[in-house]
C-alpha cells in the first residue's frame, strides 16, 4: 500500500476511535498456526448517534426463534407483542480483539436475500448462560492442568452475572456442577477430575444443549475444550447439528491438538468442532500448544460480554423451516478487511419446531440421569 492510500485510509476511518484496554488477548487462527498474543483487549468504535437513540433489550425477558417478546427494560420501558428474531452478533478485528461501540446504523441484517429492518438493538453488557465442557479423556493428561486453567480465565472475563455448569466427559459426559454463579464451585469440582477413557464429545454438546433448555437467560452459548473427535459417542455429529440449530445456543470451542494424531477421529478433530461452532454463529480455535488455552478462552469470555443482540420481525409464516440470516457491517469498503462478522446463520421459524423440541427432550433428560 502507498503513503498516499494509507493517509486515505486514515481520513476515511476518523470517526473510529480505537482504544487499547488492559488485558491480554490472543490473536488465533485455526491449525497448524500458533497463537500470536496480544497486549490489546479490545476496540472502541465510537458511536456516531446520540445514546437516547439505542434502545437497549433486557435478554432475559426476550426468546429466540420468534418466542413472543413481552415488556423488557432499558434506558426507558420499551413494550411489544410481536415476535422477534434475536440475532446475536461478534465483530472482531484481526487481533481477535472484540469491537465495541457500534451503533444499529452500522449493521444491515438480511434474511434470505430480504434485508430486515432492525427493531431493537442492544450492546449492553448483558448476562449469559453458559455450559463447560472438558474433555478428560486418556489423551488429555498432560493437558489437563492447563484446561484448568483455561476454564479459571474464561470464568475471570466473564460478566459477574453470568450462569455457569460444567460437563465433562470421556466414556460418557458428566454433569459435574450443576447451574450457578459461583466460579469456585466449577474451579473446584474440576480440580477433582482424573484424565482416563475415550471421547464422547458429541454426547457431551447433546446434554449440555439439553441442559441449557432450563437456562434463565436468553442467551445461551457453551464452551467447549477438547483434544480429539469423537470416539466414543451415540449421537452422531448429524443428531447434534440439527439439535444445536434449533436450540439457538452459541458454541465456541478450543482445540489443542498434537502433530501427529494416531487415528482417524483424531485427524477430523479440528473439523468437526469447526463445523459444529460454525453452525451456531460462533467460533473455533484450534491450537497445537497447550499453553495458549488459557489466552484463548480468556478472549472468548471478553467477545461474549460484548455482544450485540439486533431483534427483527420475520415475515415468514410459522413453517417450521430453516430461514437463513445473514448480517453485514455499514462501513467504507476498504475498512470490511479490519473486521470480522459472527452471527447465528438461521433460525428455525416456529410451528413444527415446537413438536421437534419436545421429542428431544425425553433422550437428553435419560442422557443426564445416567450419568449421574
Amino acid at each position: 500500500m502507498s503513503r498516499v492510500q494509507a493517509n486515505s485510509l486514515r481520513m476515511i476511518s476518523c470517526s473510529l476511535l480505537i482504544l487499547a484496554a488492559g488485558n491480554v488477548i490472543g490473536s488465533a487462527v485455526f491449525a497448524p498456526i500458533a497463537l500470536a498474543q496480544s497486549a490489546i483487549d479490545d476496540v472502541h468504535v465510537v458511536p456516531r448517534m446520540p445514546a437516547s437513540r439505542a434502545a437497549t433489550v433486557n435478554l432475559a425477558s426476550v426468546g429466540y426463534n420468534g418466542v413472543a417478546a413481552g415488556e423488557y427494560a432499558g434506558p426507558g420501558l420499551i413494550r411489544t407483542s410481536v415476535d422477534l428474531v434475536m440475532v446475536p452478533v461478534t465483530i472482531t478485528d484481526d487481533y481477535n480483539r472484540p469491537v465495541i461501540g457500534l451503533n444499529q446504523d452500522n449493521f444491515q441484517l438480511f434474511e434470505g436475500k430480504k434485508a430486515q429492518e432492525i427493531k431493537n438493538f442492544s450492546s449492553e453488557d448483558a448476562p449469559i448462560s453458559i455450559g463447560i465442557l472438558v474433555d478428560i479423556s486418556g489423551s488429555m493428561k498432560d493437558k489437563l492442568d492447563r484446561a484448568r486453567e483455561a476454564v479459571a480465565q474464561f470464568c475471570e472475563a466473564a460478566n459477574p452475572q453470568d450462569e455457569f455448569f460444567l460437563i465433562t466427559f470421556a466414556d460418557r459426559p458428566m454433569l459435574m456442577t450443576d447451574m450457578t454463579t459461583s466460579v469456585v464451585h466449577i474451579e473446584n469440582d474440576l480440580l477433582t477430575t482424573r484424565s482416563k477413557g475415550q471421547t464422547s464429545l458429541l454426547d457431551a454438546i447433546y446434554m449440555g444443549v439439553g441442559k441449557l433448555r432450563g437456562a434463565h437467560y436468553a442467551r445461551r452459548a457453551l464452551l467447549i475444550i477438547s483434544d480429539g473427535g469423537d470416539n466414543h459417542s451415540r449421537y452422531s455429529e448429524h443428531d447434534v447439528k440439527a439439535t444445536i440449530r434449533e436450540a439457538d445456543v452459541m458454541v465456541y470451542s478450543v482445540g489443542t491438538y498434537d502433530r501427529y494424531v494416531a487415528t482417524q477421529e483424531e485427524l477430523l478433530g479440528p473439523e468437526l468442532l469447526q463445523d459444529i461452532s460454525e453452525e451456531t454463529g460462533g467460533r473455533s480455535f484450534a491450537l497445537t500448544n497447550a499453553n495458549e488455552m488459557p489466552g484463548v478462552t480468556r478472549s472468548i469470555g471478553t467477545q461474549l460480554r460484548y455482544q450485540y443482540m439486533l431483534a427483527y420481525q420475520p415475515g415468514a409464516a410459522h413453517d417450521g423451516k430453516w430461514h437463513k440470516i445473514n448480517v453485514k457491517l455499514r462501513f467504507p469498503k476498504k475498512l470490511h478487511y479490519w473486521f470480522h462478522v459472527e452471527a447465528r446463520p438461521g433460525y428455525y421459524a416456529r410451528g413444527e419446531l415446537g413438536k421437534a423440541d419436545s421429542a428431544q427432550e425425553q433422550p437428553v433428560a435419560a442422557a443426564v440421569s445416567e450419568t449421574n
